[in-house]
């Protein structure tokens, strides 16, 4: 049977290196990290965007604050931006240039209408970017081509009529695009083509007409049926006796009559041709220029000499009855 323990009343064992380390360093050092970590969860603190509340892992929550612009203050220690539910209606050139380190942007339901360009310039780690719920009808070209790092955009819930292969522009690791809910009749030749790791593609709610344009999206979907979960719900609104088929019943032979796009070597002697073709006709324009205008010089010169005759006729004095004219004289001569 074991004796019970007691205190030990000799002298304390000496503490730990790391334990005397911390109690020889002054306060104010090794209570730096608390104090910098409640800072940042502070509205308006050092690093914190002015009318958000942030936390340490760097997300900036400035969402429901009807915010009428991008907040001031951001940095490269914010990684999530919730800007979502306010009033930014415009995206400026280099919106958010200072938080080259973010990860996650949300925007949704801002009444976004217009984004420049370079609004999403510096943003190279961007992962994230959600448009979505807002009022967009057009991108510009180059509007996403800093983004080389996203992998999921959205879309979805806009107003665009149409979506240009250069908006989008080339996003290697682009794995989720949602263009759901638009007013997109159709997605133009290439604008998939750049996309090479997309595996998720949301398309319902969108007006497709099934005409000649629809060919490049009908191709697509052939080729990555598991890429597009509602394949088999979209359908036609157009032309009256196609409304309703859905966009995976048409084959490539479907398109049969419709003219196919130009190859690089057709395009490359079309462009060779198309200055020669120009230099070729003004030169005949200039041509017939000159001609038509000697031939009225011309004409104008014998109108002149006709006219010139004439008058010098009515110059002349008729000969009275005895007279006899100058012919007859010069016979009796």
């Amino acid at each position: 049977m074991r004796s019970p323990s007691f205190p030990s009343w000799g002298p304390p064992p000496p503490p730990p290196p790391l334990q005397l380390l911390l109690l020889l360093l002054p306060w104010p050092v090794w209570t730096q990290a608390p104090a910098a970590a409640a800072s940042w969860g502070t509205p308006g603190a050092l690093g914190c965007p002015e009318a958000c509340v942030c936390a340490p892992g760097g997300q900036a929550n400035c969402s429901g604050r009807a915010l009428p612009a991008v907040p001031g203050g951001l940095n490269r220690r914010v990684r999530v931006l919730l800007l979502n539910h306010n009033r930014v209606h415009a995206l400026p050139p280099g919106a958010f240039v200072d938080a080259g380190a973010l990860l996650r942007l949300d925007l949704r339901e801002n009444g976004l209408r217009w984004v420049h360009a370079r609004a999403f310039w510096g943003l190279g780690a961007l992962e994230q970017l959600d448009l979505s719920a807002n009022q967009l009808e057009g991108l510009l070209p180059g509007t996403f081509a800093p983004l080389r790092a996203l992998r999921a955009l959205s879309l979805a819930e806009n107003r665009l009529a149409r979506l240009e292969p250069a908006a989008l522009g080339a996003l290697p690791l682009l794995r989720a695009l949602s263009l759901q809910d638009n007013d997109l009749p159709a997605l133009p030749s290439g604008l998939l083509a750049g996309l090479p790791a997309l595996n998720t593609l949301r398309l319902r709610g969108n007006p497709w007409t099934c005409g000649c344009a629809l060919r490049p999206l009908c191709a697509w979907l052939r080729g990555h049926p598991r890429h597009a979960p509602e394949a088999e719900t979209l359908l036609c609104v157009s032309p009256g006796r196609l409304t309703l088929s859905p966009l995976t019943a048409f084959p490539d032979a479907a398109f049969s009559h419709c003219a196919r796009p130009l190859a690089a070597q057709d395009l490359a002697v079309v462009y060779a041709l198309g200055p020669v073709s120009f230099l070729a006709s003004l030169a005949a324009c200039l041509a017939l220029g000159s001609a038509f205008t000697a031939c009225g010089a011309r004409h104008r010169r014998r109108r002149r000499r006709r006219a010139a005759a004439r008058r010098q006729q009515r110059r002349q004095p008729d000969p009275g009855p005895g007279t006899a004219s100058p012919a007859a004289t010069a016979a009796q001569a």
